[in-house]
């Protein structure tokens, strides 16, 4: 008897736990459902008083509106935000990957100091650094370029990049910089040839993170940009509300299309990272 109550106890454990995780992704995917619904209506259907799930006419008006220029510079906007976001992510995974060697591997004075340091960072709202930012854009004469854009999303994203790697850096065994050493080659090398290959799994996880940060910045894009052929996405987005073209329709559908990018870089990286591994990198 007391068996038959533990089986059914789990059972009903798992009921519970599959039940809460339906509706926890039902919660989640409901608003983006909303807005697909909402991409695929029509102007007047969209705004209608008794709104409807499903489209009662289905049609891709909006999404062929989003790539008229006369419309919704979009392709300029697309252009921008992957020139920002790939340029700062590269260079911040470049500059990451020696600091995070350095922090991991080098026993140098004030090691553990600057290594908190960066766990400071996460004390400072980003909104209180544009005035120091501003000033040394402004100074240096890169207000309203890309390259501003660029110069603080590295900024923004370098000391989380660095702790990330440094914590995956400190899995890979010592045992192989040892013996690439005794191989002849110097510290250098073995960055590039040992460190690098085996850590790319991590280098691609902090380069999607680093993207996804750029990609999605608002704050600092609309107040370090004020010519629309500089802005990218979310603030093209945010302009479209102040022009006579703003329609919910239209929203939603360059909604869904700005957030396809990374999507897909979210799957590609999923599938690179599960397909490496450093397991067998040495011999028990």
């Amino acid at each position: 008897m007391p068996a038959v109550n533990t089986k059914s106890d789990k059972m009903l454990k798992r009921v519970f736990f599959y039940f809460g995780m339906v509706l926890l992704l039902f919660i989640c995917l409901f608003p983006f459902f909303i807005m697909l619904m909402t991409a695929f209506k029509s102007s007047e259907e969209a705004i209608a008083t008794n709104p409807t799930f499903f489209p009662e006419q289905w049609t891709l008006r909006h999404f062929v509106d989003i790539f008229n220029p006369d419309i919704f510079p979009y392709l300029t906007y697309l252009q921008n935000s992957f020139m920002v976001s790939l340029t700062a992510s590269l260079i911040s995974v470049g500059i990451a990957i020696f600091g995070a060697y350095a922090l991991s591997r080098l026993n140098f004075r004030w090691r553990i100091q600057i290594n908190a340091s960066f766990y400071m960072v996460y004390m400072f709202s980003g909104i209180l650094l544009i005035v120091p930012l501003f000033k040394l854009i402004s100074g240096f004469g890169l207000y309203d370029t890309r390259t501003s854009l660029i110069i603080i999303m590295i900024v923004q994203t370098l000391p989380t990049a660095i702790l990330m790697l440094n914590s995956y850096f400190e899995t890979i065994p010592k045992d192989l910089e040892e013996a690439a050493k005794i191989d002849g080659l110097n510290r250098v090398k073995v960055i590039f040839y040992i460190i690098i290959p085996l850590s790319f799994a991590g280098l691609v996880s902090v380069f999607v993170y680093c993207f996804m940060v750029a990609w999605n910045d608002f704050l600092f894009a609309s107040i370090f940009f004020s010519s629309s052929e500089n802005f990218t996405l979310p603030v093209g987005l945010y302009s479209l509300f102040s022009t006579p073209d703003y329609v919910w329709g239209r929203m939603m559908a360059a909604s869904i299309v700005t957030a396809i990018p990374v999507v897909i870089m979210y799957a590609i990286s999923e599938s690179l990272i599960k397909g490496n591994t450093t397991d067998g990198g040495v011999k028990g």
